[in-house]
């Protein structure tokens, strides 16, 4: 599967989403921690971590979420968004939100699947730098 390059985007194709209630807290324990490096940056509900050759996404919990349960989702990078959205549906899937286009770059949709765990699906579009939309760029890969 090629893939296009954008700068927002880790190479990986599979980038989990974990929510935290402090994102800087958490970007800072996880790279203490466990070795991770900080991606990039954007404000304070979001982060992205390098890890080995992959990474992680970190969010700002949803209020309202128990602090026993962790809010998490997964995003796959695919080439075409459209495409795979059409076949999602066709088997099934739960849109949560059709394909859109995003100013960091990316085309996303997010569908449920049958055990109603959420899915992003994200096609890049563009080769974006983090700046551009209001990140801050760090230790890009």
């Amino acid at each position: 599967m090629a893939l296009k390059r954008n700068r927002s985007m880790p190479t990986s194709a599979v980038i989990p989403v974990l929510g935290y209630e402090d994102v800087g807290e958490a970007v800072d324990w996880l790279c203490a921690a466990f070795g991770f490096t900080e991606r990039w940056r954007a404000g304070d509900h979001r982060a992205q971590l390098n890890v080995g050759d992959g990474a992680v996404a970190i969010t700002q919990r949803r209020a309202g979420g128990s602090p026993r349960q962790t809010s998490c989702s997964v995003v796959v990078r695919v080439a075409d968004a459209d495409a795979h959205h059409a076949r999602a549906r066709s088997h099934g899937a739960r849109v949560l939100s059709a394909p859109a286009d995003h100013p960091y770059g990316e085309r996303q949709y997010t569908a449920q699947d049958l055990g109603g765990h959420v899915w992003t699906f994200s096609e890049s579009i563009a080769d974006v730098a983090p700046e551009a939309w209001g990140g801050r760029s760090n230790h890009l890969a």
